[in-house]
Order: structure tokens, then C-alpha cells, then sequence
């Protein structure tokens, strides 16, 4: 995998901090699990690392309407510290966005007929000459027209700074490559390598040997071929429990736990005993008065049960909900509404558990060959 066509490695390693663009195609590809695993093999190499987004997410609690770096503090997102904090990384070592991605913000811009980064990205450039020798990793949008608006689209910031880029994309068939051609045809001689995502784990070996070595024809070097991971696909039970404005009956201390899978739970007490015994790390879902086959779930490997449709539960569940530590939601929502915001979470939260992180790194490791992008960089060697 890998053969990376030649080109000019960024600017020199004695004199500030060279970029490289994580990006992708779609929304919720894998960038930050790949930046994770990424950064660690290079500081393993004894290889300085810095972490930013030029475009920042728009905080729950605030509409952002910070232009430039006036404010750089407010300006490095939750997912930046996040990784910052994995890898271990100072507060100098985590790069300021140059706008803050906002819907307000997105309002003024477009009523203005503002398309341009403006001084930002020149203060982006700047960051990276004053900076000490090393590599910056900059994770781009969702996608490769996200951040237009702003003169900061994946594409912008690639050209506007000379930077080389590394793909994440979810691979189904091969109808997936569409994204990726265009993507090539953006990006020319910057983009440097891509790594296929999502791919179900016994597809794995035979994408490897077949449609790897035809990526690679077509100008789309190859970094990795990542499987498909229940676990960086979870969701927190506090999370479901947001996104579904539902009533937490008890166990609230144990809204952390990692949900990996969904049971709803709409048959008789056997069957339903015999399949969730084959599921793991589930969130159940069944009606309120159910109460056969809440207990069943409650032996099984149940995260949280999630109540549906009118009435309370019976206090012998929820005496054995907190006995087993299992938290139990309530919902206004009916059983197929809910199930379909449940499904809609999945794979579309950030990454911001460190079991994920510690995952990631992992799956990075084994399924990942960077040496033809750390060729084409011309990393320094540590002593």
C-alpha cells in the first residue's frame, strides 16, 4: 500500500512547523481517530506534533462571532483539547482556528457576500513559521465543500498553505470511490495518500488484494484499510439520553457507559432472552409495560434500558436497574421514533472517550502503513 508520487516535501523542518491536512469526504469519516493513531507513530519518532482545525465548531452554549485570532483560547474547540489531552500535548502545541463555524456567523457571511478567509489564514501561516520544528496535523470539515462559506474548505486551505493531505473515507463498494476521484481532482499532487474506513471486517483481506492495488492506478495511494469498530461507533448512554430529551429513572452516575449495539425489545420473553444473549453493549428499547422483558434485558449485556409509551415502571425494576447499575430512560417518543434517533446516533458522535482514543490508536497501528507519506514528508530522524 502506499506509493506516494514524489513531490516537494513542506517547508523546511529547521524553520517552523510544516502542515498536513487530515480530511474527508463525508461527515464522521474517522478524521480524529486517524490523527490520533497518526500523531502517536510520529512523536514515536521523535517528530514534535501540533493539532488544530482552521475551522472550529460552534460551541453547544454559544453562537461564535470571533472573526480572527483576537481570542485564541476561544478559538481551539472541544474535540482539539480532547486530542491535545490523549496525546499529551501543551497548550502551545494546540493551533487556534481562524473562525469559529456558527449558524449566525454563517448568516452575516453569506448576507455580506464574504467568501474569503480573510486575515485568518494568513495568522494560520504565521502560526506555523513561528512555530517550533515538528509537524502540524490540521483536521479539516466534514467534507470537501464544508467551509466555502469561509474561504476554508479542505481544498483552500490545502492550496493556500502547499500542504499535502491524507483522506479518511468510509468504504461500502465500489461505488465509494466516486468522493475520492473527485477529491483527486481538487487536490492534484496534494493529496497524498487516503485511508479506507468502515470496511467490514472480511472484506478487509480481499479489498486489500483486489481494489488496493486499482486505487493506486487511478492516483489514490493507499495508507490503510480500517474495519468497521462497534466501539469507536458507540454512543454514550448520556448522549441518547440528550438526544432523546428522555427522563433518567435512576443510575445517572452511569450515563458514561459505551452503547455498541440496539434491541428493541417487542417479543415474547423467551425469544427475547435467547437474542440478547448473542448481542453486547446494548441499549434496549421497549415499552413501559413490558415489564418481563425489561427484567430479562437487565440480566443481559444491557448499557440501558429505554422506556417507551405511557406508564411508569414497577419499582421492583427499578430497584434491580440500580442493583446491576444499568440506567433507565424514559421517553415521550413511540418505539419506532425513538429507535430511529437511536440508529441516526450511531457512528455521528465526536470522539471524546479515551477508551476510544486507546482503540484507535491501536487499530491505526495494525491496519495502517504511513512510511511512503513519511518518505514523501522527509521526516527528520530522531538522534
Amino acid at each position: 500500500m502506499g506509493q506516494v508520487s514524489a513531490a516537494s516535501p513542506p517547508s523546511s523542518w529547521g524553520n517552523g512547523s510544516p502542515a498536513l491536512l487530515i480530511g474527508s469526504c463525508e461527515p464522521f469519516s474517522g478524521k480524529s481517530a486517524l490523527v490520533l493513531g497518526l500523531a502517536r507513530q510520529l512523536m514515536q519518532r521523535g517528530i514534535g506534533v501540533r493539532f488544530g482545525k482552521p475551522l472550529a465548531a460552534a460551541d453547544a452554549d454559544r453562537d461564535g462571532v470571533v472573526d480572527t485570532l483576537t481570542a485564541a483560547d476561544e478559538l481551539i474547540d472541544q474535540d482539539v483539547r480532547f486530542v491535545g489531552r490523549i496525546l499529551g500535548l501543551r497548550d502551545d502545541q494546540l493551533i487556534a482556528a481562524v473562525h469559529r463555524h456558527s449558524s449566525g456567523r454563517s448568516q452575516r457571511r453569506l448576507l455580506d457576500a464574504e467568501l474569503s478567509a480573510g486575515p485568518g489564514l494568513e495568522a494560520l501561516r504565521q502560526q506555523l513559521v513561528a512555530a517550533s520544528p515538528g509537524l502540524t496535523l490540521l483536521e479539516g470539515p466534514g467534507s470537501l465543500s464544508e467551509g466555502l462559506l469561509y474561504g476554508l474548505s479542505l481544498v483552500q486551505v490545502a492550496h493556500g498553505l502547499q500542504a499535502p493531505v491524507v483522506l479518511v473515507h468510509p468504504w461500502n463498494d465500489s461505488d465509494s470511490i466516486d468522493p475520492l476521484l473527485q477529491a483527486r481532482e481538487q487536490l492534484g499532487d496534494l493529496l497524498a495518500g487516503v485511508v479506507l474506513n468502515g470496511v467490514v471486517p472480511e472484506q478487509v483481506a480481499g479489498l486489500q488484494q483486489e481494489l488496493v492495488p486499482a486505487l493506486e492506478r487511478l492516483g489514490l495511494p493507499v495508507l490503510g484499510v480500517m474495519p468497521r469498530s462497534p466501539l469507536l461507533r458507540s454512543v454514550t448512554v448520556e448522549e441518547l439520553s440528550r438526544r432523546l430529551n428522555a427522563e433518567v429513572l435512576c443510575c445517572r452516575d452511569r450515563l458514561d457507559l459505551l452503547v455498541e449495539t440496539l434491541s428493541i425489545g417487542a417479543m415474547n420473553v423467551n425469544s427475547a432472552m435467547e437474542f440478547f444473549r448473542r448481542r453486547r453493549n446494548m441499549a434496549v428499547v421497549t415499552g413501559a409495560d413490558r415489564t418481563d422483558i425489561q427484567l430479562a434485558a437487565l440480566e443481559a449485556s444491557t448499557q440501558c434500558l429505554i422506556l417507551t409509551g405511557a406508564g411508569d415502571p414497577l419499582p421492583q425494576l427499578i430497584s434491580r436497574a440500580e442493583e446491576l447499575e444499568v440506567p433507565l430512560l424514559k421517553v415521550e417518543h413511540d418505539t419506532l421514533t425513538t429507535v430511529e434517533v437511536i440508529e441516526n446516533t450511531f457512528g455521528h458522535v465526536r470522539l471524546q472517550e479515551s477508551v476510544k482514543a486507546t482503540y484507535a490508536f491501536r487499530l491505526v497501528e495494525e491496519h495502517c502503513d504511513f512510511e511512503a507519506l513519511f518518505a514523501r514528508l522527509r521526516l527528520p530522524v530522531a538522534a
